[in-house]
């Protein structure tokens, strides 16, 4: 059987693309997905059958071999930022939040360029703290 990774899986869609070790992009539809799997992510080793459909090839009875790394999980123990560090970090934080509750106390909301790039400073501390 095939091996290889799956290139992008769009759960909604139903369907994506397995990269194979040989080099050629196979059609994944949802039909061929493990019992029990709604969706794979991009990085997963697969392996697969291979049919030739009217498009092309598509992979038949896939079977997951590695799940896909995670992010987070590679982050190691000494990539953490300190405890000091990440202190300040917390306390400027929440010196934003307050400007923005203060903001929407007087009924009105940061300005949209505010709110995203405070939004853009949460998700970065969350992933800080997650690590």
């Amino acid at each position: 059987m095939p091996t290889g990774k799956v290139k992008w899986y769009d759960e909604e869609k139903g369907f994506g693309f397995i990269s194979g070790d040989d080099g050629q992009d196979v059609f994944l539809h949802a039909n061929a997905l493990p019992e029990g799997k709604g969706s794979l992510k991009g990085g997963t080793r697969v392996d697969y059958g291979i049919v030739e459909g009217r498009r092309g090839a598509q992979a038949l009875s896939v079977t997951v071999l590695e799940p896909a790394p995670s992010v987070t999980a590679n982050r190691r123990e000494r990539d953490r930022k300190p405890a000091e560090d990440m202190t300040v970090i917390v306390e400027d934080v929440i010196k934003l939040l307050d400007d923005v509750s203060n903001q929407l106390r007087r009924g009105h909301y940061p300005e949209r360029a505010t709110a995203t790039k405070v939004a853009q400073v949460l998700r970065a501390v969350a992933a800080d703290l997650e690590s």
